[in-house]
């Protein structure tokens, strides 16, 4: 079905190399048709399992995306309440 580089292995003389090909030597039999969709079948399966992953790492990069938003807000909160913290001690006079 498949040469060594997956490409496919269409056979030069055609499918009979017999008399029963087309006038202009471009016929393709029944096998050969069968081959090709068989072959666009698994690169048609091959894309939908490509699609699907990308989908899948689409929704996990928007959900870490999300989740580092919410982590660096927190972090600024923090941050202000520490600095706040220290101008409130920093202005009261020692006892």
């Amino acid at each position: 079905m498949s040469g060594p580089n997956g490409e496919p292995h269409v056979p030069v003389g055609g499918a009979g190399g017999g008399d029963d090909d087309d006038e202009d030597g471009d016929s393709f039999g029944e096998e050969e048709y069968a081959e090709i969709n068989s072959m666009l079948d698994q690169i048609s399966s091959c894309l939908d399992h490509l699609e699907e992953k990308n989908d899948y790492l689409h929704a996990c990069l928007k959900e870490l995306l999300e989740s580092n938003r919410q982590t660096r807000l927190e972090f600024q909160q923090q941050s202000e309440q520490q600095n706040t913290q220290a101008d409130v001690q920093g202005s009261q006079p020692p006892g």
